[in-house]
């Protein structure tokens, strides 16, 4: 049986942006378990790194095989700097993605998502998957072809109620043209809005073969589950069982009182009821331990997914000076996990560590002015003369308040998109040469550092946190 024919006990996290970049992901799936990259912002991350001199040569690699040479020489000729950019000076933006996509955009976005997975699946025969967001839209049609061009093995989603990807994916692997229906507010006349790919049209000759990734939804309940199943458009091939105390967005709470949002006992998946769907599911959110192994496959799960013991591993892409802060802070019980319920302008709670050299510093959050010059957050919404507009709750107050958003939907927003760049080191260069700060997520639980640490020290390894997690199996 090849590798690629049994599931991993071990998903590890598709993190964004970029914290799950290819070296984690091919780290992950050489020792059999499933790597995911992040699709989350790939197209800015692959530009930024080229416009950095792409120093070790893996995206040229990558292009190199690419199906449509042309392409892949022209996202080369827009982006890559030889020998990398002035530190001083600011990274080029690429096209913010809308209803009427820009080609040059959505070439990017196909030859990234492609470069991404390309690169870890190079060399080996193990899973690779890719993670996506349901609430960011734009992109999600390009992206997901790229990913197909590459032959990706698994699609996951989260964020949201991903019901069209399924059949998405089975239209894309028959090269037929696709369509995603967008959420648009402000449409008190219920008009459909849509985005429509046709991916024969970036092939006119021959068509490669495309295979159909499994799918993987990320619910956080029996009921979503559930739902995925009766009204998904195409076959749903598991679930990744999210709790809570996982790092990133997390559901809302289920309580109706938005007076006082916490977590209680009713956020808590009903495991039992998630196995009865029959359906393969990993469960997530403190389970990276080989106790929590065990548990999970005891109750029937084929395995966990584990985001935060990889995050802080040396083949992930955060910063290292952040890896060692965290993981110092953590050991000296001085780490602070919140989660944020008005940082993220998706309005889904988001978690967030506390550091000085950070946006979630007050002072820091203060000082900086807003700014939406990435929009992958954006919201599209729906103008008097039914024409579609865009705005997102970081963006300048008077900005958003004049494109008809609430006033109270901006408070404590932060700049997810610039601020997750800064986290694996491509912070955009604003005035006066002073960059873009870090914004820091993670799960709620560490209780894996002590023991990775003594076992592997503060540099450890993917391998590191695989062989800890089943050493007991």
């Amino acid at each position: 049986m090849k590798t690629s024919d049994k599931l991993p006990e071990i998903i590890q996290g598709g993190m964004g942006v970029g914290v799950s970049d290819w070296r984690l992901a091919k780290a992950v799936s050489i020792q059999q378990q499933m790597g995911v990259v992040s699709g989350t912002a790939i197209d800015s991350v692959i530009a930024r790194r080229l416009q950095l001199g792409d120093t070790d040569g893996s995206i040229r690699r990558a292009l190199s095989d690419f199906p449509l040479p042309e392409m892949a020489q022209r996202v080369l000729d827009q982006y890559f700097i030889p020998g990398g950019k002035p530190p001083e000076k600011p990274f080029k933006l690429i096209p913010v993605h809308g209803l009427q996509m820009q080609g040059a955009g959505v070439e990017l976005t196909i030859v990234s998502n492609f470069a991404e997975v390309f690169l870890a699946k190079e060399g080996h025969s193990g899973h690779v998957g890719i993670n996506y967001l349901e609430k960011i839209q734009m992109p999600t049609l390009p992206s997901l072809f790229g990913a197909m061009l590459a032959n990706v093995d698994f699609v996951l989603m989260g964020g949201g109620i991903p019901l069209a990807i399924p059949g998405i994916l089975d239209g894309l692997s028959r090269w037929d043209t696709v369509e995603l229906k967008l959420h648009v507010e402000d449409n008190s006349l219920h008009q459909n809005y849509s985005h429509h790919f046709d991916p024969k049209a970036f092939f006119p000759e021959e068509l490669p073969k495309l295979n159909r990734p499994k799918f993987l939804a990320i619910v956080s309940s029996d009921i979503v589950a559930k739902n995925m199943i009766r009204r998904a458009t195409g076959n749903v091939e598991g679930f990744v069982v999210e709790n809570y105390t996982a790092g990133g967005h997390n559901a809302p709470p289920r309580r109706s009182d938005k007076s006082s949002l916490q977590y209680t006992e009713k956020d808590i998946p009903d495991i039992g009821k998630i196995r009865e769907t029959g359906l393969p599911f990993w469960l997530a959110g403190g389970y990276a331990s080989p106790k929590k192994l065990k548990e999970a496959l005891d109750s029937g799960a084929k395995g966990i997914q584990v985001g935060t013991a990889f995050a802080y591993c040396r083949e992930s892409a955060l910063l290292p000076e952040i890896k060692q802060e965290v993981l110092g802070r953590c050991m000296n019980g001085n780490l602070n996990i919140i989660t944020d319920f008005q940082a993220s302008p998706t309005g889904y709670p988001f978690k967030v560590i506390c550091l000085e050299n950070s946006i979630t510093n007050t002072d820091n959050y203060n000082k900086r002015k807003r700014c939406c010059d990435l929009g992958y957050l954006r919201h599209i919404y729906c103008k008097e003369n039914s024409e579609i507009g865009y705005r997102c709750p970081g963006e300048p107050v008077q900005s958003y308040v004049k494109k008809g958003g609430p006033h109270d939907k901006t408070e404590g927003k932060q700049c997810l998109c610039n601020g997750l760049l800064a986290t694996i080191g491509l912070a955009q260069v604003r005035e006066h040469g002073l960059s873009e700060l870090p914004i820091v997520t993670s799960g709620e639980n560490f209780s894996f550092a002590a023991p990775m640490i003594e076992r592997a020290g503060m540099n450890y390894s993917a391998k590191d946190v695989i062989d800890y997690i089943k050493s007991e199996l």
